[in-house]
Formats: C-alpha cells, structure tokens, sequence
C-alpha cells in the first residue's frame, strides 16, 4: 500500500490534497524517518507516525473460502 492510500484508509486525511500536505509539511514519520513521498511504498510491520500517534501496517488478511 501507497504512504497516501495508507493515511487516508487510517482516516488521517481525507483527500489526497490533505495526505500530500501533511507530508510535505513533514508530519509524517515512518520507521523513525520523515517521509515527504506521497507513493512511498509500505511493507507489513512498518510503523508510521503522524502528529504523535503510532500505527503499524498490517500484512493484507488471506479472503476466506467457503
């Protein structure tokens, strides 16, 4: 998933104006470093940060089968 699509799917920002902006005013950590690249890719267990709160990127879960 895309740094974007990750902090809207959080409820983060609600557009990708507002992603954009909150990472190019430089809010937005992940794994300890500032990230400013809206399409930076994230991988299951990064940790991303925005103004003090802490989130981890869970792995996609499996679809069930029935």
């Amino acid at each position: 998933m895309k740094l974007d699509q990750f902090l809207k799917f959080k409820g983060l920002s609600l557009t990708g104006g507002q992603a954009k902006h909150l990472l190019q005013s430089e809010q937005v950590t992940v794994n300890g470093r500032i990230e400013t690249r809206r399409g930076h890719q994230l991988q299951p267990g990064d940790i991303v940060c925005v103004e003090g709160q802490a989130f981890e990127v869970q792995p996609n879960p499996l679809p069930l089968e029935g």
